[in-house]
């Protein structure tokens, strides 16, 4: 767990990829890298995702783990496909006593106290705060992170390159995830100079505000 927690609080930055064409996922891959990033998040929100996480896998040098996971049979298919993180956007029992029965670190999603006291009491400590932005965004973290002092959160959705450095000046949050940078528009043209421009513009943005959170 600590290895790919640390790999993603390395930049603070985590893509949200949604691909429809997992011939594609070694030259996103490659451009992510080119931009600096060792680590994203590709969603099943698509029929390519199992493929596009194994394409992924293959590099030595990158994490990727699955998001939009809703029941153990597509943490299953994550697993087996070589994801090594698991993000869904609630918390769902089932999902992470698979993870867990699987070895795979997972971060559910959380929007209330109730929900972030369920992930403590599975024994997790980092979860995804979706959709940020329309919860309360930077206010709502600051309130939720009170009472739990050694949750760390991922906020996703509505976050860019406007808020984003408001979001990494809580030493709460671990990383931001995002999809500014791997826009299905981008990917789908194969405008691969254009996602590495724009991710090494987010991490440096991110560097000027990082801090260990790990």
């Amino acid at each position: 767990m600590r290895g790919v927690l640390e790999t993603i609080a390395a930049t603070r930055i985590l893509p949200v990829v949604v691909l429809e064409d997992a011939g594609a996922a070694p030259d996103l891959a490659a451009a992510l890298t080119a931009g600096g990033l060792r680590a994203a998040e590709v969603t099943f929100r698509t029929a390519a995702a199992a493929d596009t996480i194994a394409a992924m896998a293959e590099r030595p040098d990158f994490l990727v783990g699955a998001g939009t996971v809703l029941t153990p049979a597509q943490v299953d298919q994550a697993a087996d496909a070589g994801a090594r993180f698991v993000v869904s956007p609630g918390f769902s029992p089932a999902v992470v006593r698979r993870c867990q029965e699987r070895g795979l670190p997972v971060f559910p999603g959380a929007a209330t106290a109730t929900e972030i006291q369920m992930a403590v009491d599975a024994g997790l400590e980092t979860v995804k705060f979706f959709p940020a932005e329309q919860l309360g965004g930077v206010g709502m973290i600051k309130a939720l992170a009170a009472p739990f002092r050694s949750v760390r959160f991922i906020p996703t959705g509505g976050v860019n390159t406007d808020n984003l450095a408001d979001y990494l000046a809580l030493p709460a949050v671990l990383a931001v995830g995002g999809t500014w940078m791997v826009a299905p528009a981008l990917l789908a043209a194969g405008r691969w100079d254009e996602v590495t421009r724009l991710t090494a513009a987010t991490v440096a943005a991110a560097r000027s505000d990082t801090r260990s959170t790990v």
